[in-house]
């Protein structure tokens, strides 16, 4: 005989199936997005248009009057949908089938001509799942350039966020980024923001310190790659007058200059091991002993940054100073990763350099010829198929190139685009790609390496295929160079009030890092 169900007279409810947790906005799924990465009208830069993803036989048709765009995270009723009105697009140039997760581009025949991702389009070509994930560049007549892609359409509201932060870009990605920028400077946890190199890790540190209530104090950067072991006491903690040969004068050190705001450690993967120990002390009992003299207390909110692995058997990274450090992680991801953001990154560079080089014109406007504008669309369908390993700090780069090379109307650099055979296929600046020891670099290619990467480390590292902290040792050890670090008190403050073209030629002529002597420039103004 089955027993029967043992029932409670207390409780009369019956139980209900328990709940999985998940992640807040885990529901939203990809969608198949079109991006404006150029227009000829470059206010509609960013704009979106989503389209059906299950299609079946009816045929999607892409042209001059649909599909209709507008600015992602805001509602259509406050800034309107539009077609991309261009008269050189045919109204139906384009047609797409479902065919299972890839789609088939069809080109009509006697229609306005189609590239994609650099290749005329004759008849019709089948995007796998994968490409649409990476995002395919159309361009459509001489002046439209689209990104197809699938992925997360940005929700009603969520562009505010980024633009109170004053972060470029209007992908899902970025919004999502803006939201963990917010949350972490509402609280005064330690944060670790970790990407690749060029992903934009120092203004992430900035935009946390500025929205902050420490923002009213000052944000010190270090860049802890560059620390002597022998002088990071003093160079952290400071020291007492007379503490050490050549202490002539008592100094405060980084953590106590950053006192009642944020201190920025940079490349702190690249801490050395004697380092790690005395970072620490000071993180767990927010107090620093200066060399020679008294302890001090410190208020300060430590923000980190790398693009070392902190973590697995090789790794020399103390966990418990990962753990202190990882009060709040961001993760940044690379630019190949959100690649709806090209086309408004590289126009917003563009714009800002033109405005820096004291031209009053822009890069375009309602007089540009039809040529004009074809030469600025070539150069960006080329953008959004370039793998940009150096991240945002390439593209920006690449537009301070742009920008040089562009003294009569817009012209692409012979070193960039399909003149120099650019292809997807570029690889990340990663320490698997570390394969010389800088023994083996002579002088003379040292040297020239510097040169060419605007004595920077990191660009420099990556020339060489050296890691970046025997960079740092050769300039350590070397009389031709120094870093930024290195220059004096005195020719910083002659800087004080210089215009942006002066600071660069002195950068060049000091043969520093231009980045890193702005940066000290920065340090200066705050210490006053």
């Amino acid at each position: 005989m089955p027993d029967k169900p043992i029932s409670n007279p207390q409780v009369s409810d019956p139980t209900l199936p328990a709940v999985l947790a998940t992640r807040h906005g885990s529901s939203r799924h990809a969608s198949l997005q079109l991006t404006i990465a150029f227009h000829p009208d470059t206010a509609r830069i960013g704009e979106v248009a989503l389209l059906p993803e299950n299609t079946g036989e009816k045929t999607l048709v892409i042209g001059r009057q649909s599909p209709m765009f507008g600015r992602p995270g805001l509602p259509i009723e406050a800034v309107g949908e539009r077609s991309l009105e261009d008269r050189y697009v045919s109204r139906s140039a384009l047609c797409i089938n479902s065919q299972g997760k890839s789609l088939l581009l069809s080109r009509l025949a006697d229609t306005s001509r189609c590239r994609i991702n650099g290749s005329e389009l004759e008849s019709e070509v089948l995007l796998s799942a994968e490409q649409l994930v990476s995002g395919v560049s159309l361009m459509l007549g001489h002046g439209i350039v689209l990104l197809l892609s699938r992925t997360i359409p940005v929700t009603v509201g969520d562009s505010e966020t980024a633009s109170a932060l004053g972060l470029q870009g209007s992908s899902a990605y970025m919004q999502r980024l803006a939201g963990q920028v917010f949350r972490a400077a509402q609280s005064d946890l330690d944060v670790l923001v970790r990407g690749e190199t060029g992903t934009g890790k120092e203004l992430v540190a900035q935009a946390i310190h500025a929205n902050s209530k420490r923002a009213k104090a000052p944000m010190v950067a270090v860049n802890m790659a560059a620390i002597v072991p022998a002088l990071a006491s003093a160079a952290l903690f400071g020291s007492a007058k007379g503490s050490y040969s050549g202490a002539t004068e008592s100094a405060k050190g980084y953590f106590r200059q950053a006192e009642g705001g944020s201190l920025f450690l940079d490349e702190i993967g690249e801490t050395s091991a004697e380092v790690q120990p005395l970072l620490l002390r000071a993180l767990q009992q927010r107090e620093v002993q200066s060399v020679g003299g008294a302890i001090h207390r410190v208020n300060v909110r430590v923000i980190s940054a790398t693009d070392a692995s902190l973590e697995g058997d090789d790794c020399t990274f103390k966990a418990a100073l990962r753990h202190r450090l990882d009060g709040i992680s961001i993760v940044l991801a690379p630019l190949r990763d959100h690649a709806q953001d090209i086309g408004e990154l590289l126009w917003y560079f563009l714009c800002r350099e033109r405005a820096r080089s004291g031209s009053g014109s822009p890069v375009l406007n309602s007089q540009s010829s039809p040529a004009e504008v074809a030469r600025v669309a070539d150069f960006f369908h080329w953008a959004l198929g370039y793998a940009w390993p150096g991240n945002v700090r390439e593209l920006e780069n690449c537009a301070r190139l742009v920008v040089v090379e562009s003294v009569d109307g817009f012209q692409c650099p012979e070193s960039l685009g399909p003149l120099a055979g650019i292809t997807q296929q570029g690889s990340s600046d990663s320490c698997q790609g570390i394969e010389r020891s800088m023994e083996d670099v002579s002088d003379q290619e040292f040297a020239s390496a510097m040169a060419s990467s605007r004595f920077e480390v990191a660009s420099t590292a990556r020339r060489l295929q050296v890691s970046r902290q025997s960079v740092y040792r050769r300039i350590h050890g070397s009389s031709e160079f120094r870093l930024a670090s290195d220059v004096d008190v005195q020719v910083l403050q002659s800087l004080h009030n210089s215009s942006f073209e002066e600071v660069r030629a002195a950068a060049r002529h000091l043969q520093v890092s231009e980045p890193a002597l702005r940066l000290r420039l920065k340090h200066l103004l705050h210490l006053r």
